[in-house]
Parts: structure tokens; sequence; C-alpha cells
């Protein structure tokens, strides 16, 4: 019986293009001028600390934020870069420049779950900060209710299988009890090597037919 679900967010519970196509662009937009008003904040300081020892120790801001956008324009998982984006998105969702995009059958199946006792997790290569902000400024509202954790690559890549032992660790649920969700077939591969159940979401109906997972086109065909 299944009692946990994890759930990944880009192309799973979230259109993948949100992430690529509003969220990216804008912390692209912004992160020079953020930087720059932001250099003498404690919250930030020690990101741009970190960064600096990944460059050169004395790195100036044109260097950093440099640094910063080539990061970006290449899909770089890079903890301080999340986490400067993390705190520019806040601002965008905070200002109302966008909200969380949210599908509507997962919404409706989230909520489904959580009533139904079911603990929701999420693991995204996003910031913990960054999953929440979507989730609290979504399209149906805020749905950080419906969540019991929060997991990013803090734990490990998504793609190796000793992550998921991790989140097992700490959400105290045995594989067979355990769900994860994902639109990447080497993120089910590696969770499935520690024998958790899984889906494949395949909402662009790309993979007709795939081995050793599920295919869903989205949250509502989804059996527990």
């Amino acid at each position: 019986m299944i009692k946990a679900i994890i759930t990944d967010i880009e192309g799973t519970t979230t259109d993948i293009h949100f992430v690529h196509k509003v969220l990216f662009p804008y912390s692209r937009e912004k992160i020079a001028d953020y930087v720059r008003a932001n250099e003498k904040n404690p919250q930030l300081m020690p990101v741009l600390q970190d960064i600096r020892q990944q460059l050169i120790p004395g790195a100036d801001l044109t260097l950093i934020t440099r640094q910063l956008i080539d990061w970006i324009d290449q899909d770089v998982k890079n903890g301080s870069l999340k986490a400067i984006q993390g705190f520019i998105w806040q601002e965008g969702f905070e200002k109302g420049a966008f909200k969380g995009h949210v599908y509507p059958d997962a919404y409706e199946n989230l909520v489904k779950w959580h009533k139904q006792g079911v603990a929701l997790y999420i693991y995204s290569s996003g910031s913990v900060q960054a999953q929440q902000l979507l989730f609290q400024y979504s399209d149906f509202g805020d749905l950080r209710y419906l969540f019991k954790g929060y997991f990013d690559t803090t734990v490990g890549g998504k793609k190796e299988t000793a992550s998921y032992a991790n989140i097992l660790k700490q959400i105290g649920f045995t594989p067979d009890e355990v769900l994860f969700l994902s639109d990447v077939k080497a993120e089910l591969d590696a969770a499935k090597a520690n024998n958790i159940r899984t889906y494949l979401l395949d909402r662009e109906h790309i993979e007709l037919e795939i081995k050793n997972h599920p295919v869903a086109g989205n949250f509502n065909v989804i059996q527990l």
C-alpha cells in the first residue's frame, strides 16, 4: 500500500516551460542588479563568498555576475546559483510578476491524496526555497500545506541511487510504501534501484512504451 508519494516538479506537477521560459529568464535579467544591490546583505554575502571560492578568491562582482549568467545559460545545477535565483524569484512572486504553474490534474490529485492521508514530498533540482515559493504562490493559491517535506540536491543528484536511499531514511517509509513521480527515466531508474515504486509522467506523449516504469499522461491515471 502506498503511504507516501515523492514528486518531481518540472514536467511533472509543473509545465517545464514555466521554469525555462519564465523563471530562468527572469533571474537572468535581474541577477546583475540584484547582486550589486545586495552585495552587503547578510543573506547574500556567504553565497557570494562561496562563488569566489569556486572562481578566484578576489573575484569582483562583474566576474561573479558573468559566471552566474553562464551557469544559467548552461543550466548548471550549482547550489550558489540556485540560492540567488531563489532570492530573485521570491521578489518576483511577492511582486506578482508571475504565479507558480501547477497542472490542474496535479493539483486535484495532490489534494485528494492529502485528504486520504498519503504523505506528500517534493524532490527537485531547484532549491527547497524555490520549491516552496512555487507552491506558495501557485495558480491555486498557497499549497504548501499539502507537503510534509521538500528535498533538493543537498541529498544527492536526482539520477543517483544513493539520493533516494537518503530520502527513505529521512521520511521513514519502506520502499514498497513509496511512489516516485518524474518525467525523467534516469531519475526513475535510480529510485527503482531502491525498490521504490515509480510512474513516468509523459505529458507530451513521447514515450509510447518504456521498460520498468508505468507511464501516465497525467495524474488522473496514476493508480496507487
